[in-house]
């Protein structure tokens, strides 16, 4: 039997407004997030948070990578609001390790939290880029799914 990777929010559904507590302009802290159907055979999760709405003139890529996890346990069912989850953690671009709230500078963006399910542990230090997880997880992935809020600053 097949099951599906799911990534829900007690806060905010698919493609609806992020509560401005977990930006820049509130606590900027992190949803709750909650992960069910994940493979038995998985061995670790992956949750990437990116904006790809950037302005050209703030970063040239257009991409702003607000939290990346690896390595999660598969047995986590529920990430609580304001906790960082088990396992490493990569360098954001705003040069931390950890979640930086949504904090668009002209217009509403989107914000995609990104889960995958992997066959493998990464074999990866803190402070990696989204680029070097990406790398590490290919070949490996067994099953994403994909929550996308939304923000606009008052």
């Amino acid at each position: 039997m097949t099951t599906f990777l799911t990534l829900t929010s007690p806060t905010f559904e698919n493609n609806s407004r992020l509560s401005s507590k977990h930006t820049c302009d509130g606590e900027n802290i992190n949803p709750p997030l909650e992960i069910s159907g994940v493979e038995e055979k998985a061995q670790s999760l992956v949750l990437i948070m990116e904006d790809p709405d950037v302005p050209k003139f703030v970063r040239e890529d257009g991409m702003w990578n607000h939290w990346l996890k690896f390595n999660i346990p598969t047995s986590i069912t529920e990430i609580k609001e304001g906790q960082e989850p088990a396992g490493g953690s990569g360098l954001t671009t705003s040069k931390t390790l950890k979640y930086t709230g949504p904090c668009p500078p002209d217009q509403e963006h989107r914000y995609f939290f990104k889960l995958y399910s992997l066959d493998i542990v990464l074999s990866l230090p803190d402070g990696v880029t989204k680029e070097e997880i990406k790398q590490a997880m290919e070949n490996h992935i067994l099953q994403k799914t994909i929550l996308m809020g939304r923000y606009q600053r008052n």
